[in-house]
């Protein structure tokens, strides 16, 4: 049996970004957050795709785009999950006057993905300007996972 002449051809390495392709990357995980407002749900996939794609070529979009998906990961489905919970004992509880008091409180916990989107266009603009941007208690977080 023959082997074929490309069986044993590896790809080369891919080359590294350019500071001005990493601050652009970086800038659109964090931007990814804005697909949540037409999707509702695929912000962090797309901050997912770009670290996929370029953990191997920048350590800093790397850093970026998994600190936008955890990001968005924990306040658009722990948000939404604590959102509906917040309503619903809400609703229950105003049969007894009570969760009418709740009202206020509900509603903050519900403009908590509105903070989110403020938060990584705050990351967009920071990292498109070069700048190492790191989200409250996730940041430090990535940063050890990924530097091992």
């Amino acid at each position: 049996m023959s082997e074929t002449p490309y069986q044993n051809v590896t790809p080369p390495p891919q080359a590294p970004l350019s500071p001005a392709d990493e601050r652009t990357w970086a800038m659109l995980a964090h931007l990814s957050v804005l697909i949540n407002l037409v999707t509702g749900f695929l912000g962090p996939v797309a901050a997912l795709i770009i670290y996929l794609v370029f953990k191997d070529r920048s350590r800093y979009v790397a850093y970026q785009s998994m600190q936008a998906f955890l990001l968005q990961l924990i306040v658009w489905v722990g948000g939404g999950l604590l959102t509906g919970i917040a309503w619903t004992i809400t609703g229950v509880l105003s049969a007894v006057i009570i969760g009418i008091c709740l009202i206020p409180f509900a509603i903050l916990i519900s403009a908590l993905p509105l903070g989110a989107i403020v938060y990584g266009i705050v990351g967009a603009v920071q990292t498109n300007q070069g700048q190492d941007f790191k989200y409250w208690m996730i940041g430090d977080w990535v940063r050890s996972t990924l530097t091992g």
